[in-house]
C-alpha cells in the first residue's frame, strides 16, 4: 500500500514542481543582465532596495539620486533596441568593476513603485552583478512554483484545473520570460495566478484548509501590491471576482468576507503608496496632453477599443520580448494564443450564468482598461501600454473560465493530442529565438546556438544545453499534467478528470458524447 501511494503521488508532488522550476530556470539564463523591460531602472532600484550600503548603493549627487555601479545602469542595456547587437557589447569584464559608479536618478528613489519587490530581491544584491541577477531570477521562479504548489494542494479538487490553466496556458512566451526576471511584473503575474482562486477556495473550504488558503491569499496580495501599483488594482479585481463567484445570501458569507475585505484594504494602501497610482487617472508619465475635446477623446477611445486585442496577442508573442526588440515567429503567438482560446472554448461547454458574467466582465476590462489609460495619455495601442501591463487580467480570465467545468473536467482526447505538442513547440521556439538574439544577435542564424557565440554566462551550461533542457522540461511538464486525461476512452469520447494529476492518479471514466440533451447531460 505504501509503495503504491509513493508511485501515485511522487510524480505529481515532486516531478511537477521540479519540471516547472527547470522550465523557468532555462528562461532565467536565456538573456543577459538588463534584458527585461526598463531593467536599468529596476536593477538600480533593486541594488538600493534595502537602503544605502557601502559598495552596493550609496548617496548620489542629488537627493533623488544614488551612486550605483555603472554596469547596472549604462553598460547592461547597451544592446537595447538593437536586435542585431549581441550582449557581448557589455564587455568581457562586465560586472568586474563595482567600484566604477555613477550617480543616477533612474531608479525607485522617489517612490514610483511599491518597495517590497525591490527590497526582497535587493537582499541578494552584491558586487558580483552576474551572480546576483541569476540568483534573483531563480528566486522569483522558485516563488512562482512554491506558491503555485501550495495553492494547488490546499484547493478543493474541483478548483485545481482552473489554477493549472491560469498558471500554465497563458505563460508562453511572455510569462516564461518575465517570471524569472528582475522586473516587478514577475510578482504581478504570480499574484494574479493564485490570488483569485485562493480566495474562492477560502470561501469553499473549512478548518485548516481555509486558514491555509487565507494565508496564501495574503501572501499573493502582498507580493502583487508590493511590486506594482496596477497589480494592487488587479488584486482588488481578483478578490471581487472570487467573492462574486462564491456569493451566498447568508450571514456566514458576510463573516467569511472579513478576510477578503481586509486584503482589499491592504491592496488599496499599496496602490496609493506608489506614485504609479496617478497613471490610470491622469495618463502615463511623459505623455502628451489629453485630447483637446470630448469628441476627440471619444474618437480616440473607440480607436483604442478596436485595437486593444493587439495587446492581448502581444502576451503570446506578437509583440517582442525584452525591450520589445526580440521578435517572435508567428508560429509562437498563433499557437500559444490558439491553445488558450481552445481550452476556454472547451471549458465553456459547461459554464454557469455566474461564471459567464465574470468572463464577460474580465473581457470588458481587457478592452476598457488599456483603452482608457491610452486615451488619457493621448496615445494609441502600440505605445506606452505594453502587453505585460494587462497580462494579469488574461491570467485571471484563463482560470475563471475553467471554474465553469465544475468537479468533472471533460477533455476531448483529440484536443490534448494537438495542445501539448503545439504549446511545447511554441515555448521551445520562443526560447531558442530569445537565446539567439543575445548570443549572436539575430543577424547570425544557424541551428547550433553554441557555434559562434559572442556572449554567454560564465560557469553555467552552454546555450544549447539550456535550450534543449528547458524545452524538454516544459514539454515533460505538459505531459505529466495532461497524460492522466488521455489514458482511457476512444478518440470520440470526452475524458473526465475528477482529480488532477498533481495529487496522484486521478479517477477517470469515459462517457459517450451526448447526442441531443446538450452539455448539461454530461455533468
Amino acid at each position: 500500500m505504501l509503495l503504491r501511494t509513493i508511485r501515485t503521488r511522487v510524480p505529481g508532488i515532486v516531478i511537477v514542481p521540479v519540471l516547472a522550476f527547470l522550465s523557468l530556470a532555462a528562461w532565467s539564463l536565456a538573456s543577459p543582465v538588463g534584458a527585461s523591460p526598463d531593467d536599468d531602472f529596476h536593477l538600480a532600484s533593486i541594488w538600493c532596495g534595502v537602503g544605502e550600503r557601502a559598495g552596493i548603493c550609496e548617496a548620489g549627487d542629488q537627493a533623488d539620486e544614488r551612486d550605483v555601479a555603472a554596469d547596472l545602469v549604462i553598460d547592461s542595456v547597451c544592446y537595447a533596441y538593437h536586435p542585431t547587437v549581441s550582449a557581448s557589447c557589455q564587455g568581457d569584464d562586465f560586472g568586474d568593476h563595482p567600484d566604477q559608479v555613477v550617480s543616477s536618478g533612474r531608479g525607485n528613489f522617489a517612490g514610483l513603485y511599491p518597495p517590497v519587490f525591490y527590497f526582497v530581491d535587493g537582499l541578494l544584491a552584491s558586487p558580483d552583478i552576474n551572480a546576483s541577477v541569476i540568483a534573483m531570477r531563480l528566486l522569483n521562479a522558485a516563488l512562482f512554483v512554491l506558491l503555485g504548489v501550495a495553492t494547488y494542494l490546499l484547493l478543493p479538487i474541483r478548483l485545481r484545473p482552473a489554477l493549472l490553466t491560469g498558471l500554465v496556458l497563458p505563460m508562453v512566451p511572455l510569462g516564461m520570460f518575465i517570471i524569472p526576471s528582475t522586473n516587478p511584473s514577475s510578482w504581478a503575474l504570480l499574484s494574479a495566478g493564485v490570488l483569485w482562486i485562493s480566495v474562492l477556495g477560502y470561501y469553499e473550504s473549512t478548518g485548516r484548509r481555509r486558514v491555509g488558503l487565507a494565508a496564501v491569499a495574503a501572501i499573493a496580495t502582498v507580493l502583487g501590491g508590493g511590486a506594482r501599483a496596477d497589480a494592487a488594482v488587479y488584486a482588488v479585481i481578483a478578490i471581487g471576482i472570487a467573492g462574486f463567484l462564491a456569493f451566498r445570501r447568508d450571514r456566514a458569507f458576510l463573516l467569511q468576507s472579513i478576510t477578503p475585505l481586509a486584503l482589499v484594504i491592504v491592496s488599496v494602501l499599496f496602490y496609493f503608496s506608489a506614485s504609479q497610482s496617478g497613471s490610470a487617472l491622469g495618463g502615463l508619465e511623459g505623455a502628451q496632453h489629453r485630447p483637446a475635446s470630448i469628441s476627440a477623446w471619444i474618437a480616440l477611445f473607440v480607436l483604442n477599443l478596436a485595437n486593444a486585442p493587439d495587446l492581448w496577442v502581444g502576451v503570446f508573442g506578437k509583440w517582442g520580448l525584452g525591450w520589445l526588440d526580440t521578435a517572435m515567429p508567428a508560429a509562437v503567438w498563433v499557437g500559444a494564443f490558439g491553445i488558450l482560446v481552445g481550452a476556454i472554448a472547451i471549458a465553456l461547454r459547461s459554464r454557469t450564468r455566474r461564471v459567464n458574467a465574470a468572463i464577460v466582465g474580465l473581457v470588458a476590462l481587457l478592452f476598457v482598461v488599456p483603452s482608457y489609460i491610452l486615451t488619457q495619455t493621448n496615445a494609441v495601442v502600440g505605445g506606452y501600454v505594453q502587453p505585460r501591463y494587462i497580462m494579469p487580467l488574461i491570467v485571471i480570465l484563463a482560470g475563471v473560465a475553467l471554474v465553469s467545468t465544475g468537479r468533472r473536467f471533460l477533455v476531448p482526447r483529440s484536443a490534448l493530442i494537438v495542445a501539448v505538442p503545439v504549446l511545447a513547440l511554441a515555448n521551445s521556439l520562443a526560447l531558442y529565438v530569445n537565446i539567439r538574439r543575445y548570443v549572436t544577435g539575430i543577424d547570425s542564424m544557424g541551428p547550433n546556438l553554441d557555434s559562434g557565440a559572442e556572449w554567454w554566462w560564465s560557469g553555467v551550461p552552454g546555450p544549447m544545453v539550456v535550450w534543449i533542457g528547458g524545452s524538454i522540461a516544459f514539454a515533460a511538464l505538459l505531459v505529466v499534467l495532461t497524460v492522466p486525461l488521455g489514458k482511457r476512452g476512444s478518440d470520440e469520447e470526452p475524458l473526465i478528470l475528477t482529480q488532477p494529476a498533481l495529487s496522484g492518479s486521478p479517477q477517470r471514466t469515459a462517457e459517450p458524447r451526448p447526442s441531443t440533451a446538450g452539455p448539461r447531460s454530461a455533468r
